[in-house]
């Protein structure tokens, strides 16, 4: 399960990247790399290792 949560944050990235470089996706993307910071952390502080 902790694997598909780093497929989610690494897809979310991408998209990210995309949308802020390359469209003017407005506040979405944003959004949703914010949800992807906010998933790596949970994971950091509940005792996950990081990749």
């Amino acid at each position: 399960m902790g694997n598909l949560l780093y497929v989610l944050v690494v897809i979310l990235l991408i998209a990210w990247a995309v949308g802020f470089f390359g469209y003017n996706a407005g506040g979405l993307i944003h959004i949703l790399i914010v949800i992807a910071i906010i998933a790596v952390l949970l994971r950091v502080i509940a005792g996950g290792r990081i990749l």
